[in-house]
């Protein structure tokens, strides 16, 4: 058996791949993608079905799916005999993707790892930032005529200096996050699975608290920058979320999977906690609507890595790892390659 982080010989792709894009990627990338491959685009940016996605991966040498593309065990299995070679996905995350399936079929698995950190980073200051001040309610009130003017009492919310950031998750986004929130005089707390080494901790102004219930019960602002899996799914629990103090804030740009978010929605409307930022949700674009009446929330539509510099990158990327697989070399963001 061939060990996971090491690729096995491959052969050199004889002719053009076929190449199936899920969705549409930035121009330049679909230009280069129909110089090299025999590309299929999504013209029309629709989303594919089950069905239709299924039949893509029948049909391609190459899916380049987004991370909003579930493929699941029973897709694979009803794409089964089909010639998909390699995934080669638009975006870092993988947990859309049925991994332990992909492996049993011997498909590679590449992704764009690092592009959208500083993108996710900035939008994720933007939310710490808007949420305690109160932005989105502040705006609304703007557009809705509901604002009357200046006033010593009107649309208080909470300054940045001197309040407590905890962290769940010290990868590269959260790190990044460390690094801005330093700037704001924001106090740095964070758990992860293994702790930074101390020279990276004093870089970054940050604290490591083993505790994680510990670190939600004593945070100012929570962000969430953990992936999804079988540890981490619905990390910020209802039990956790009871922890929080009545002022906190939670900030989410990673995955909706990680929250309770019944329990989040009526702490919210209970007003036991201070207010939320979210770009991710549970069952996006599907979002409850009982969020969208709530004062204390700043939403975002899944903005984290939505610049046209790091749309465009990320897209290159996934081009640069069909061209080495297909040339019969490793590609340089392998997640996954085949068994032996």
């Amino acid at each position: 058996m061939t060990p996971v982080h090491e690729a096995p010989a491959a052969q050199r792709f004889l002719g053009k791949p076929r190449v199936i894009v899920t969705r549409q990627l930035m121009p330049a990338v679909e230009a280069r993608m129909r110089e090299l491959f025999d590309v299929r685009l999504n013209e029309d940016d629709i989303p594919l079905d089950r069905a239709a996605m299924i039949a893509a991966m029948r049909e391609a040498d190459v899916l380049v799916p987004t991370v909003t593309d579930r493929i699941d065990a029973a897709m694979f299995e009803a794409a089964q005999g089909s010639k998909l070679a390699l995934i080669a996905n638009f975006g870092a995350g993988t947990d859309h993707l049925d991994l332990d399936a992909a492996r049993a079929r011997k498909i590679t698995v590449t992704n764009t790892p690092g592009v959208f950190t500083d993108d996710t980073a900035d939008l994720t200051m933007a939310l710490i930032i808007a949420a305690p001040r109160r932005l989105a309610s502040a705006s609304r009130s703007v557009l809705t005529g509901q604002w009357h003017g200046w006033g010593p009492s009107v649309m208080l919310g909470h300054k940045l200096g001197g309040k407590r950031l905890a962290i769940i998750g010290m990868g590269r986004i959260g790190q990044a996050v460390a690094h801005r929130a330093r700037a704001f005089g924001l106090e740095v707390v964070y758990h992860n699975r293994h702790r930074l080494p101390p020279a990276l901790e004093n870089m970054l102004g940050a604290r490591f608290e083993a505790d994680l219930d510990t670190m939600i019960a004593e945070a100012d602002i929570l962000a969430l920058h953990c992936p999804v899996g079988a540890e981490t799914r619905g990390i910020l629990s209802a039990a956790r979320i009871a922890r929080l103090k009545p002022d906190a804030y939670v900030i989410n740009t990673a995955r909706g999977e990680l929250i309770d978010e019944e329990a989040l929605i009526a702490a919210l409307t209970e007003g036991r906690i201070g207010g939320a930022g979210l770009d991710v949700f549970y069952n996006e674009p599907n979002i409850d609507p009982r969020f969208l009446s709530l004062p204390n929330v700043m939403l975002m539509p899944h903005l984290g890595s939505a610049t046209f510099e790091g749309r465009e990158t990320a897209g290159l990327k996934v081009v640069t790892n069909i061209r080495f697989w297909a040339d019969g070399h490793r590609p340089p963001d392998l997640v996954l390659p085949p068994l032996g």
